[in-house]
C-alpha cells in the first residue's frame, strides 16, 4: 500500500523548523511596523515645504541658536557633548559592555543580540537618511555645522539605540528596582541632552531627534519582541523561557 503523499497545502512548519520560530519572526516585524509608522508619517509631514510642524522647526532652531550665540560656555559644553556622543565611540564602549557580559555571565546569546541590534540599528539610521533626504537647518549665522542629511538626527538614533539596547542587556544583572530606576534615568537624560545638543547647535530639527527616538528605541524594542519569542519553549507558559537567552 502506497503511503499518502504529503499535503502540499498543510500549514505545519518545515522539518527541524519549530512552528514558534516563524510566529517570533512575526512578532518582531509586527513590532517594527508599529514604530515605522509614526517614523514614516513624520518623514513625509517633513518633506514638505509647509506644514505646522515645519515652521515649528525653523521657530524652534532660530530660538534656541539664538541662545547658544549667546552664551560661548553652552556652545562649548555642546561641541564637547557632541564629540562624544559620535556613533563610533558610543558603539565602542557599548560593545565593550556587551563583550563583557558574554564572557562573565550566562546571558551569551543576549549579549549577541544586543550587539548585532545595535550595528543593525546604525546602519538603519544611516540609510533613512538617505531616503528621506532632508536638508539640515539653514541658520544665517550657524553655530556649528554638519554633513549629510538631516532626518533622523544620526546622534540621536545610535544613542537611543544603544542605550536601549544596554538596559535589555543588563536588566537581569541589575539589583532591585532602584538599580533599575536608576539605569533608565541615566539612559533617558543622556538621549533627551543628545536630542537638545543637536538642536541648540543648529544641526537638526526638533522632529529629526524625536524621529531619532523612535528609530532607535523602536528598532531595539522590535528586535528583543521577535528574540524573546525565539528563545520561548514551544507550549511554555507566559515568563517561562530559556535561562539563558532572557
Amino acid at each position: 500500500m502506497n503511503a499518502p503523499a504529503p499535503d502540499v497545502l498543510s500549514s505545519r512548519a518545515p522539518v527541524g523548523v519549530p512552528r514558534h520560530r516563524f510566529a517570533a519572526i512575526g512578532w518582531g516585524l509586527l513590532a517594527a511596523i508599529g514604530f515605522a509608522v509614526p517614523v514614516t508619517v513624520l518623514a513625509l509631514v517633513v518633506r514638505g515645504s509647509r506644514s505646522e510642524l515645519v515652521e515649528a522647526d525653523h521657530a524652534a532652531i532660530a530660538a534656541a541658536t539664538s541662545v547658544t550665540r549667546d552664551h560661548p560656555g553652552l556652545r562649548s559644553a555642546l561641541l564637547v557633548w557632541q564629540t562624544a556622543l559620535q556613533p563610533l565611540p558610543v558603539y565602542v564602549v557599548a560593545s565593550l559592555v556587551c563583550l563583557l557580559v558574554w564572557w562573565r555571565t550566562g546571558h551569551r546569546a543576549r549579549a549577541v543580540w544586543c550587539f548585532l541590534t545595535m550595528m543593525v540599528a546604525w546602519n538603519v539610521a544611516l540609510d533613512l537618511k538617505y531616503v528621506v533626504q532632508r536638508v539640515r537647518p539653514v541658520v544665517d549665522d550657524p553655530v556649528s555645522t554638519a554633513p549629510g542629511y538631516s532626518f533622523p538626527s544620526g546622534h540621536v538614533a545610535n544613542a537611543a539605540a544603544a542605550g536601549t539596547a544596554l538596559l535589555v542587556l543588563l536588566w537581569p544583572l541589575l539589583p532591585g528596582r532602584a538599580a533599575r530606576g536608576g539605569a533608565v534615568t541615566v539612559v533617558a537624560l543622556v538621549v533627551g541632552l543628545t536630542a537638545l545638543d543637536r538642536v541648540y547647535l543648529g544641526v537638526h530639527y526638533p522632529s529629526d531627534t524625536v524621529a531619532g527616538v523612535l528609530v532607535g528605541s523602536g528598532l531595539v524594542l522590535s528586535s528583543w519582541v521577535g528574540f524573546r519569542a525565539w528563545g520561548r519553549r514551544p507550549g511554555a507558559a507566559r515568563g517561562e523561557h530559556r535561562t539563558e537567552e532572557q
